[in-house]
Parts: structure tokens; C-alpha cells; sequence
């Protein structure tokens, strides 16, 4: 969702910098991007042994608020991402939402682009991203041997997670780097995401990012 789908990244950097500013802790952009597609726990562990004083617990819940506001107030659609997601729905293809925000923002995103058969969010799973647990449950949610299935990241730890998954797993170019790894796909939007290309994926094609002419 984060990032892949919709470009709360912002929501979350501004979030996170309101709540360090609040107890002066130092937080850069570089800081915000390291945590890019964490579960929630890791990224409140981060902040609070940073010298936010508050309970993981807490911490995520008012990162959680800040962005649902955000996104509540405009949903901020990544390129492509609702044609997309509108083509495999008229195809009839099987879809889940799978991320490392909680229910609260994860519920109201799902509702909004009424596609989703199934929503596996971060306080779903015991083992979060980078683990397989959450596209293995999604998986099994939709009744799809996981291998069947084509994941669509954009984070370093959502993309080992559909990896280790076994999942045909396709990143999308996002705010951090992340380097080929064997059977990866890649795209630098959503836009290039076609019913033709989702067909190669499943048949064990491997795509690569055409250069830049």
C-alpha cells in the first residue's frame, strides 16, 4: 500500500518529524527513509530509542492517526495505480492488500478503492515484512498457492518478504534503492502494469526496467 499504491511516504516523514520535533530528537529525511516498509513495531522501536519518550505502542498510534488524517483528507494515488488495480478487477484477477500499516489506515484505503478480496495488514501477523508470513497468509486467504501469485512492492523489506514467500515478486521504482536480487522483476510505474505483463510475471518471466531513452 505504502508507497506502491499510494504516496503516503510524505504523510509518514511528516509524521515522524512532528513526533521527534515534540521531544528534539534529530530526524532527517534519510532517517524517514530507512524506515520505508517497516513493520510498525521496528519503525516506534527506531524512534523511541532515538529519545521519543513514549510507550512502541503509543508511537505507533499516533504515527497511524497522522497519516489516516492524511489520507482521509485525499488519497494520494501513485501513477497508474487505480487504472491498474481497476484492469485486474474487470480481468477478474484475485487481489489482496498486504502491508505493514495497521488496520486503522490499511481498513479505510481498502474501502476507498473497493477492489480488494482480502486485506492482511500489520497487526494481522505475528511476523511482519521482511518475514513471508504476510503474503503467505494473503495466499492463503484467497485460496492461490502462493507461487500462483504475482507481489507488488516497492520497499526493501516488502520485497524480500514476497520473495521468501515464493510469490513472482515485482518492484516498482520508489523513494529507496534497492538492488537486483535473483528472479526480481522490475517497472518503474504502475502505469507499465498490464494484464500482459501481470501474464508474464505468472508464467515466470523475468522483467527488467527497459533504459531510459
Amino acid at each position: 500500500m505504502d508507497g506502491t499504491l499510494i504516496d503516503t511516504e510524505p504523510l509518514w516523514m511528516a509524521a515522524e518529524i512532528e513526533l521527534t520535533s515534540r521531544f528534539g530528537v534529530p530526524w532527517t529525511a534519510q532517517d524517514a527513509t530507512e524506515l520505508v516498509g517497516s513493520a510498525m513495531v521496528h519503525s516506534a522501536g527506531v524512534l523511541q530509542a532515538r529519545g521519543v519518550d513514549l510507550p512502541v505502542a503509543t508511537i505507533v498510534d499516533e504515527l497511524t492517526a497522522s497519516v489516516a488524517r492524511g489520507v482521509t483528507r485525499r488519497v494520494p494515488w501513485q501513477p497508474g495505480a487505480r487504472d491498474a488495480l481497476r484492469a485486474l478487477r474487470a480481468a477478474r484477477v484475485p487481489l489482496a492488500l498486504v502491508t505493514s500499516s495497521y488496520r486503522p489506515l490499511a481498513d479505510p484505503f481498502a474501502v476507498a478503492a473497493g477492489v480488494f478480496d482480502v486485506v492482511v495488514a500489520g497487526d494481522d501477523v505475528t511476523r511482519a515484512k521482511p518475514d513471508p508470513e504476510p503474503y503467505q497468509l494473503a495466499a492463503r486467504a484467497l485460496g492461490v498457492p502462493v507461487e500462483q501469485c504475482v507481489a507488488v512492492e516497492d520497499s526493501r523489506s516488502g520485497i524480500a518478504s514476497a520473495l521468501a514467500s515464493g510469490a513472482r515478486t515485482l518492484a516498482v521504482e520508489g523513494v529507496q534503492h534497492v538492488a537486483d536480487r535473483p528472479g526480481l522483476s522490475r517497472i518503474r510505474s504502475l502505469r507499465d502494469l498490464t494484464l500482459d505483463v501481470l501474464r508474464d510475471l505468472a508464467a515466470g518471466v523475468v522483467l527488467e526496467v527497459p533504459p531510459t531513452r
